[in-house]
């Protein structure tokens, strides 16, 4: 739709001053919380107890609390417990609140933006407290401190109910407790917390935390788990390798931490100078996939950044120095890739920063420059002393590394090929129907199963923003392949070459031919196969294009009610149920298993028309969970996946049609 013929819709005739309008914060966050926490949706409301648990364990990087409680109620109530100092109980200077008033419900308030408080933290603009009471039908605040229990609570998305006041007396520790239940106003879709979730994220932060205790307790099934590790981020990689059950190359961790003092701004623009920490854990296993977890401040950086950039420069750079100083490689012309290092690779990077700019208010990138430089010296260090301390464990290393690079060169031809097809027409795959359109923020790629249904989407694609890539068959499982296996394969070949933004370390998002990749297969088990293997091939040598919100999945209709010469499609069984008691029998239901059951006008104006088409966007929640999903549905091992799909699988009984 065209601005230019949209003047009514724009209202421009009458734009005046009125039209300008000034939130206050409550109204603004809970007008578009999306800008705060995400979404409104499961993710949304999950992020939630993330922020509040934040400040706990902001507390616990201070050096304040050891221990953090996580209940979740039988009403779906939130409680977040920690012994950590209490919030300050006393009148702000600022605000002329209480402090503890102040902080949940001003927005920007909070003892995060210098040194005097903590020195790294989570929490990023002081929101985060704030954004969750008005985001809840209620709030209250527990504070044990000097011997007292305060209390204070909040209804109606904030609103303050009952003012702060001395509760009750006699306590001998100190603490925050923070119960809240959030809004359905706001979460339409759901309000239920999902243990699974909350657990992954809890047992994460004891990770990270060394020392630290986390339990976490559902009231509503009456489970209750705890999580220590003195060993920190080395337990965490021993971890994921026992998850993915991979088998390490040697019984040596990496292991590096060390600390570099920076110069950072007060509010008042003032230089004061802070610690950037940095620990990193690592090893090589037996697969060919790398998964490299990273985060800031405990925050999961799951779009990584540029301290994820500084380790891989290291370990490029060192494992490079020693090769050839040991005359490991071939000639000394020869060097190792980015990606001949990471196969195979486990590694968890965790830097606390008193001054992180991330990208977005979810934290999803780190941005900070410095961050590049600082982990790369760190870790270079302590990467070149464990090599020539360990010339053996060393081999094992560089020979891994040399066999990737081996896979690597035997594709070189074929990624050359798939580099260069974005730039010239003539070398984009054969079965590609290309769009008219170059502009890519605009163009769609569908990615579908079989020729039949490419051609049914070829006749019913608008030829000007809509490309067609139809595949024949089942995608290799990278999963369990090399690259270069990987790069002779036909069809993941020829969808490199059609996205135009080449794979791995060659990976360049802005040579995205599309901004919008679509997966669209059948609804069978088929389908969801080769959807599987499409995902997984993404988010192992593609993930930025998750990360930034251009994969998603075609929902085709599942039903087609024919009554005479109506045809009416219901997307699931509960729109099919809703269809059958409109109509008044003398009907005929069809189950669409496959695409080619469509025309290619049906094709067309139910799943490929951007006025009427429901799609799903493929999204990285989180970065472990993720590895885990991948690794199981697609790994070596048979029992964890029978185990999920016991555990997953939804069985109804057969609709009357």
């Amino acid at each position: 739709m065209s601005l230019d013929n949209n003047k009514e819709l724009l209202n421009v005739d009458n734009y005046s001053d009125d039209d300008i309008h000034a939130l206050e914060d409550r109204e603004a966050v809970r007008l578009r919380p999306g800008m705060y926490i995400g979404a409104t949706t499961e993710k949304g409301l999950h992020h939630l107890v993330w922020e509040i648990i934040d400040n706990s364990i902001d507390e616990a990087l201070a050096g304040y609390c050891n221990e953090i409680n996580l209940t979740i109620t039988t009403d779906n109530a939130i409680i977040v417990k920690d012994n950590g100092r209490g919030i300050p109980t006393g009148i702000n200077e600022d605000t002329g609140l209480s402090t503890i008033e102040t902080v949940f419900t001003v927005l920007h308030a909070g003892g995060k933006f210098d040194s005097k408080v903590y020195n790294t933290s989570g929490g990023l603009h002081g929101v985060g407290a704030t954004v969750v009471n008005f985001l809840c039908e209620y709030l209250e605040v527990n504070v044990y401190r000097d011997g007292n229990r305060h209390y204070i609570r909040f209804e109606d998305g904030g609103k303050t109910v009952v003012p702060l006041n001395i509760a009750d007396s006699g306590y001998d520790f100190t603490g925050t407790e923070v119960k809240f239940k959030p809004d359905p106003e706001i979460f339409k879709d759901t309000t239920t917390f999902d243990f699974e979730t909350l657990q992954r994220r809890i047992r994460q932060m004891a990770f990270l935390t060394k020392g630290l205790k986390l339990t976490i307790k559902d009231e509503r099934t009456e489970v209750y788990e705890e999580f220590k590790y003195d060993g920190g981020i080395k337990e965490y990689v021993n971890f994921i390798n026992k998850k993915d059950d991979n088998h390490a190359l040697f019984d040596e961790m990496i292991y590096s931490e060390g600390i570099e003092n920076i110069s950072i701004p007060n509010p008042d623009g003032s230089l004061r100078e802070a610690n950037v920490v940095v620990e990193i854990a690592m090893n090589y296993n037996n697969g060919y996939n790398s998964k490299i977890l990273s985060y800031c401040n405990n925050i999961n950086t799951t779009g990584d950044g540029t301290h994820v950039d500084g380790f891989k420069e290291a370990l490029r750079r060192v494992l490079n120095a020693y090769a050839k100083d040991n005359n490991l490689l071939k000639s000394k012309d020869d060097s190792l890739s980015q990606a001949d290092t990471w196969e195979g690779l486990t590694a968890v990077i965790s830097i606390k920063h008193p001054n992180p700019i991330y990208e977005g208010q979810t934290k999803s990138k780190l941005s900070n420059s410095e961050a590049r430089k600082i982990v790369s010296k760190i870790f270079g260090i302590t990467l070149k002393d464990f090599l020539y301390e360990n010339p053996s464990v060393a081999k094992i290393i560089i020979d891994k590394c040399i066999t990737a690079q081996s896979a690597r060169i035997a594709s070189e031809k074929a990624r050359d090929v798939s580099r260069k097809g974005a730039s010239k027409s003539n070398s984009l795959p054969g079965k590609l129907t290309d769009c008219i359109s170059k502009n890519a923020e605009e163009c769609e790629l569908f990615i579908v199963e079989g020729d039949s249904a490419g051609g049914s989407a070829c006749d019913g694609r608008d030829n000007k923003t809509q490309a067609i890539l139809p595949l024949r068959g089942k995608i290799l499982n990278v999963e369990k392949a090399r690259i270069d296996k990987i790069y002779g394969n036909e069809e993941i070949r020829s969808m490199i070459t059609a996205l135009g933004t080449g794979i791995h370390d060659q990976f360049d998002i802005d040579k995205a031919r599309y901004h919008k990749i679509i997966i669209m297969t059948d609804a069978d088990v088929d389908g969801s196969h080769i959807t599987t293997l499409l995902l997984t091939f993404f988010y192992r040598f593609m993930p930025e294009l998750i990360l930034n919100g251009y994969l998603y999945i075609a929902q085709p209709p599942l039903y087609k009610v024919t009554k005479g010469k109506e045809k009416i499609f219901a997307q699931d069984d509960e729109a099919l149920n809703k269809i059958k008691n409109e109509l008044n029998g003398n009907y005929e239901i069809t189950r669409n298993k496959g695409l080619g059951e469509m025309d290619w006008t049906e094709l067309r104006d139910t799943t490929m028309d951007p006025n009427n088409r429901v799609l799903v966007r493929v999204e990285i929640n989180d970065a472990e969970e993720a590895n885990e999903v991948f690794t199981m549905l697609m790994g070596e091992e048979v029992g964890p996946r029978k185990d999920f799909i016991q555990t997953n699988a939804h069985y109804v009984t057969n609709l009357d049609i």
